[in-house]
């Protein structure tokens, strides 16, 4: 059985990449803090189908927990066919307001934490000659909106460089770039959605389905959705002050940054 190592599985998107990947027949490592509900996720992915679940509680936001992770990647005695960097949080709207102890936890989970588990992925999967990895990005890493937006940004601009060193390697690599996601992060949490169109959602489920299905055609960036493709397009040749004012403006009745919401490894 191939395995996969997913950050952030308990909720959202990470969830759907479990639980899609679970019922194909992989075997699964799912990587997450809180460790109640870590445990829960696993053992009904187990008995729902019968595929060996490791539960593995770790806080993306420490160096400690982050090493040991890398650990478990390198290890060729249980070797990892593919990498889901998922996890992630909402830093802070505004930097002006923000502690920078919240800025800096957001760039360990979504920046750091990419890197070193991507790093460790490439090296231990070029030594086999084959392996994927897939790191989840946003559209809001193509418009300039605080910490969240530049650590997509980096994510999306790093996967297309990995993706370059990969080439011959036997190694895929994948960043998918989602719009507005619907999962429970957002009730959860107490924001408003509700000024947010319906054409503009997503499932988790058909942002899986993209990222899989890049995967398998080895095409590096995606961006799930015709509508949220479009927008992209078009973002690229508007101004950006003109970009910037629109997403503040949708980021105040939402107090949501444009794109998808992950918890932080739960």
């Amino acid at each position: 059985m191939p395995t996969a190592l997913i950050t952030g599985p308990t909720s959202g998107i990470g969830n759907a990449f479990a639980r899609r990947l679970a019922s194909d027949g992989w075997d699964l490592v799912l990587v997450a803090r809180q460790s109640a509900r870590l445990d829960q996720v696993a053992a009904e992915l187990r008995a729902g189908n019968g595929v060996e679940v490791e539960a593995f509680p770790a806080d993306l936001t420490r160096d400690d927990a982050r090493a040991l992770v890398v650990e478990r990647i390198a290890d060729e005695d249980r070797p990892v066919d593919l990498v889901v960097n998922n996890a992630g949080f909402a830093s802070p709207d505004s930097l002006l307001f923000s502690d920078y102890a919240a800025e800096d936890a957001a760039l360990a989970v979504m920046v750091r934490a990419v890197l070193q588990l991507s790093h460790a992925a490439l090296r231990a999967m070029a030594t086999r000659g084959r392996g994927g990895i897939i790191n989840v990005s946003s559209v809001a890493g193509f418009v300039p909106r605080g910490t969240y937006s530049a650590s997509k940004a980096y994510v999306t601009n790093f996967t297309e460089s990995l993706a370059d060193e990969a080439r011959g390697t036997g190694v895929r690599v994948v960043v998918t770039c989602p719009g507005f996601t619907r999962t429970e992060f957002h009730a959860r949490s107490g924001i408003g959605t509700d000024s947010i169109p319906d054409f503009l959602w997503l499932s988790a489920d058909k942002v899986v389905d993209d990222a899989l299905e890049a995967l398998r055609r080895n095409r590096v960036v995606t961006v799930p959705g015709l509508q949220w493709k479009v927008i992209v397009a078009a973002a690229k040749h508007l101004p950006v002050r003109s970009i910037t004012r629109a997403t503040r403006k949708l980021g105040r009745q939402t107090r949501d940054p444009i794109g998808p919401r992950t918890e932080h490894t739960r």
